[in-house]
This record gives structure tokens, sequence and C-alpha cells, in this order.
């Protein structure tokens, strides 16, 4: 009996610790959800796919809910996603998720990012999310530069 039950005390302490070991790891930041109605219709972009004889041609698909936000104010929070190297930024990307977590990871694909143009002073990088105010204006041609959805002449929102 005493086998028995200290068969099963080392089961169970294995079994806390193999759970530990396989949960989230503990260096990884947790983060606050940044899905807003905003984030919602950026996430429904998709891509129209067509032939140049034997080419594709991939050009993005602006739903009429994201369509409406066109050319408009929005107010995007999230995660500062650094394009180049360096401590302040003026031109970056924003995510739903921190950039200590992989973006292109998880069962859903690559959560939704939206690049910023700052309309004032770079600001200093940082892994807490912020809050960002701007016009939303859409890329027809993404190979010609910059990323499908941006944010101009953002501001900073305490």
């Amino acid at each position: 009996m005493k086998k028995i039950l200290a068969f099963f005390s080392l089961l169970i302490t294995f079994c806390i610790t193999a759970n530990a070991q396989i949960g989230r790891d503990p260096n990884t930041p947790d983060h606050t959800p940044m899905m807003n109605k905003t984030w919602e219709a950026v996430d429904k972009m998709a891509y129209k796919v067509s032939y140049s004889g034997s080419k594709k041609i991939y050009t993005p698909f602006y739903p009429a809910e994201l369509k409406a936000l066109e050319n408009k104010i929005v107010e995007m929070p999230g995660y500062m996603v650094p394009l180049t190297s360096g401590r302040t930024h003026k031109n970056f990307m924003i995510s739903v998720l921190p950039v200590a977590q992989c973006m292109f990871c998880g069962s859903n694909g690559i959560p939704p990012m939206v690049e910023v143009f700052l309309k004032g002073d770079a600001i200093k990088f940082t892994e807490e999310p912020i809050k960002l105010k701007g016009k939303m204006v859409f890329n027809k041609d993404p190979l010609k530069g910059n990323s499908e959805i941006t944010i101009v002449d953002a501001v900073i929102i305490k």
C-alpha cells in the first residue's frame, strides 16, 4: 500500500511539474487584448488573387466595413512593432500583440498590423500598449511601398 501511495505521489508531482513546463513561458509577458471595432474591421482585409499569364497578382480587398473607415480619423490601441532598429520611432507598425510574442505563431495566422506615421516627434519604443489617433489610409498597391493600411498624421493619446 505504501508503494502504491508513493507511486501516485510521484506521478502527481511529475504531472504538476510537466504541466508547468508545458504551459505559458513565465518570461513571456501577458498582453492586454487590443481588439476593438477598428481592429475587427482591419482584420477582415483580404486579398483578391488574379493572374497575369502564369504570374499570381495579390491585390488588397477592403470589405465594406473596413472601406467605411477610409480617410476617417480612428483610434487604435496596440503594441509598437519597430520597422528599423533604434530607440525612437516616427514610423512603425502597430499590432494587437506585443513584439515580444511571436507575430507569426498561433492557430489563427498573422495578427492584424497597421503601419503608423506619426505627425509629431518620434517616440521612444515601449513594450507597453499605446493608443493612437490618426487618419486611416489604404494603399492600393503595397508592392510600391508601405503597408496595405496606414495611419497617417498619428498622435499618441494618453
